[in-house]
């Protein structure tokens, strides 16, 4: 890659793995839905005054039937479910087990594609599906969390991932015309909005201690996980193709592990680790045919740009 390339992956990776940091950081004092939906408040803004100068808000605005269906979809599955519970869920778990069970997303979509898309699955796509949830079974622990109740955490988390393999399904059978950018941050409006009604449904309290934790943890989520996260990644899948640009996902448990340790004081579970190492066997089991085409066609434009 060049080097613009490698610094969009960098940031997207810091900016994405960091955010569970923030999430858990935030927490800590502030009622986890309406935390949410402040990140998502600001997010939103960000992204629509990002959209809005690049292609003007005539370009941007959703059209179609499968625009607006397409926003509603990420906004309820891929902004709302996901982020409140995912928020809810880090009240109880470590920063790099909630990237770490982030990381089956792939995984899971392959099933839901099936069922929604009528997609194959092959004999070694089927095995990587079981060793990428045995791993995540390492990760979560279900019989302990079943004995104590300790593994709430990660079960929300676990629902949050499957929400967001879920929305991404009915994406893609949407065909959405609008551009991914504008898509998320319409997504980002719904989800703020939706967000803001679980939390007075639940009955949270809207007058919270501002500390300055608290107003680091939404400002960071809202700007650089949000705002600055989703242009890099786009770019990085324009500028180095969508196989190094989901190499991201499993660059951000790692960032989440490093930073919740240096930030928080988090340990590292040897659970933690193992259960990712064998999440990233069943995704290369899965995707086996897919990686090796592509990163042939990569290793070929690289080729022909260097001559």
């Amino acid at each position: 890659m060049r080097r613009r390339p490698h610094l969009l992956f960098v940031v997207a990776a810091l900016a994405f793995g960091t955010a569970f940091v923030g999430i858990k950081a935030g927490v800590a004092t502030l009622p986890p839905v309406l935390f949410a939906a402040l990140r998502f408040d600001l997010g939103a803004v960000l992204l629509l005054a990002v959209v809005f100068l690049r292609r003007g808000v005539g370009a941007s605005l959703p059209r179609t039937r499968g625009d607006l269906l397409g926003v509603g979809v990420a906004g309820v599955f891929l902004v709302t479910l996901n982020g409140v519970l995912l928020f809810v869920g880090q009240q109880f778990t470590t920063s790099a087990a909630a990237a770490v069970i982030y990381g089956v997303v792939p995984l899971a979509t392959a099933p839901f594609a099936v069922v929604v898309l009528r997609e194959r699955l092959s004999p070694v796509g089927l095995l990587g599906l079981v060793v990428g949830f045995a791993g995540l079974v390492v990760v979560v622990q279900p019989s302990r969390g079943v004995l104590d109740g300790s593994g709430v955490g990660e079960a929300l988390v676990v629902v949050a991932a499957l929400s967001v393999a879920l929305g991404s399904v009915l994406l893609r059978r949407l065909r959405p015309t609008v551009s991914s950018l504008a898509l998320t941050a319409w997504a980002m409006v719904v989800g703020a909005v939706c967000s803001h009604a679980v939390s007075l449904a639940l009955g949270e309290p809207l007058d919270v201690t501002w500390t300055p934790v608290a107003v680091a943890a939404v400002v960071w989520l809202g700007t650089v996980s949000t705002g600055f996260a989703f242009p890099a990644y786009f770019a990085l899948i324009r500028e180095a193709g969508p196989v190094r640009a989901n190499l991201v996902a499993y660059v951000v448990p790692i960032v989440a592990a490093v930073s919740g340790a240096l930030v928080l004081g988090e340990s590292i579970a040897v659970t933690t680790a193992v259960g990712f190492l064998v999440v990233l066997c069943g995704f290369a089991l899965l995707e086996h045919e897919a990686l090796r085409r592509d990163v042939r066609e990569a290793l070929d434009r690289d080729r022909t740009a260097d001559r």
